[in-house]
């Protein structure tokens, strides 16, 4: 019971995970709502692409047809200008005819001039009514033509009036689609930014479920959905009494075995000093407690010697794997020895940094500096001990073969 309340004690100032699941479930339904969002200006996004895609196609149709009008318009203007000209030859060749047939009438005499002038003047009238008929036809045809143009000239300036309204349009709808791409990756933003805080809520939600079942094998409980009963003989109280219990004679028997033993070890008295431990007053009893102290000694006495047996075997063994002999000279120092070395006094110390040797140093003696060149290499540029210890290994061997 003090280990829950010891939990709640804890786990109070932490949200609790019902708290953290309606968090997670607020928050998809934002993003819910947000993908939706993302999803309609998505596709209002496509239309106005698509808009736009369509007004380009037009103001390119547009302005095919605006040149198209501009030839035919500069087609009718050149027909005009010819036609004009057609007129201007038209009149002088009429006034070249008049005169020539004036200065023809003039060299006439009185009798000639009348017949020839009654047949030239129906002949001229007859012309006339020729160049009047095809002056009338050319008028037409000019009017006709002007109006051509007038209507071109109309229709080319709609043309660039529709050209000018659909450019405005299009500029809209490039500017509404800007305006929406920077919302979509506004949008997008938000829901990974949405979605990075409903994996950190979801992860503490599963931490303190972790933490609820923890709570929940150590006894704990929430008092607004469980209710404890408690037992007027409670078994587990009724329990840690009597281990109490047994606990506390265990000491007493253990403290009366202690005094017996210094008794015992000290070779006094010992039926005075047993009525002075208490309920030993047995000689029987006193005589399985030497036996078995004497048997524990024995024992500890061959474990110490196969220990001893154990130790030297092992550093037989180091020494005839590795070469070299390890002692321990003070604390935390040893002296390494190869079994290939020259004289008795050729050996390395090392000392460890800390009492569990993670990190050994080399301490400078007389046979370490004749061999500075594989320190140098091995242990300051390489770091490595064993790489060194082998190097010298493999020196100290071929100085004996070559020897």
């Amino acid at each position: 019971m003090a280990m829950g309340a010891m939990g709640r004690g804890e786990g109070c100032c932490e949200r609790t995970p019902d708290d953290l699941s309606r968090q997670i479930v607020a928050l998809q339904q934002r993003e819910l709502v947000l993908k939706e969002q993302n999803s309609t200006i998505t596709n209002s996004a496509r239309i106005l692409e698509k808009a736009r895609q369509q007004l380009q196609e037009e103001i390119l149709q547009v302005q095919s047809q605006l040149l198209d009008e501009k030839k035919k318009r500069e087609q009718h203007e050149a027909l005009v200008r010819r036609l004009q000209k057609r007129v201007l030859l038209l009149t002088k060749e009429r006034d070249g005819m008049r005169a020539i047939l004036e200065s023809y009438d003039s060299e006439l005499t009185p009798a000639e001039h009348s017949p020839q002038l009654n047949r030239r003047m129906r002949e001229a009238e007859e012309m006339v009514q020729k160049l009047h008929a095809h002056n009338s036809e050319l008028e037409v045809q000019m009017s006709q033509v002007l109006e051509e143009v007038g209507n071109q000239k109309q229709r080319a300036e709609m043309l660039e009036v529709e050209m000018k309204v659909l450019k405005s349009r299009e500029c809209t709808a490039e500017q509404s689609t800007f305006i929406t791409k920077e919302e979509v990756d506004a949008l997008r933003l938000k829901i990974e930014e949405l979605e990075a805080e409903r994996s950190k809520l979801e992860e503490q939600n599963r931490s303190l479920y972790m933490k609820l079942e923890k709570l929940t094998m150590q006894g704990d409980y929430d008092p607004s959905k469980t209710k404890v009963l408690h037992f007027s003989m409670n078994p587990a109280s009724l329990a840690k009494q009597q281990r109490k219990e047994e606990q506390q004679q265990l000491q007493e028997e253990c403290e009366r075995l202690r005094e017996l033993v210094r008794v015992l070890e000290a070779g006094g008295s010992i039926h005075g000093n047993l009525e002075g431990v208490g309920s030993f007053q047995s000689p029987q009893e006193v005589a399985e407690l030497k036996k078995q102290v004497e048997s524990a000694e024995l024992k500890n006495q061959r474990l110490k010697e196969i220990f001893q047996t154990k130790i030297q075997e092992f550093r037989k063994v180091c020494y005839t794997l590795t070469g070299y002999q390890i002692d321990i000279t003070t604390e935390n120092q040893y002296r390494l020895t190869s079994i290939y070395a020259e004289h008795q006094g050729d050996c390395l110390l090392f000392k460890a940094s800390s009492s569990s040797g993670g990190k050994m140093q080399l301490l400078e003696n007389e046979f370490s500096r004749t061999v500075r060149e594989l320190i140098e290499l091995h242990l300051l540029h390489q770091d490595s001990i064993p790489a060194f210890l082998s190097a010298l290994t493999l020196e100290l061997f071929s100085r004996q073969t070559i020897a």
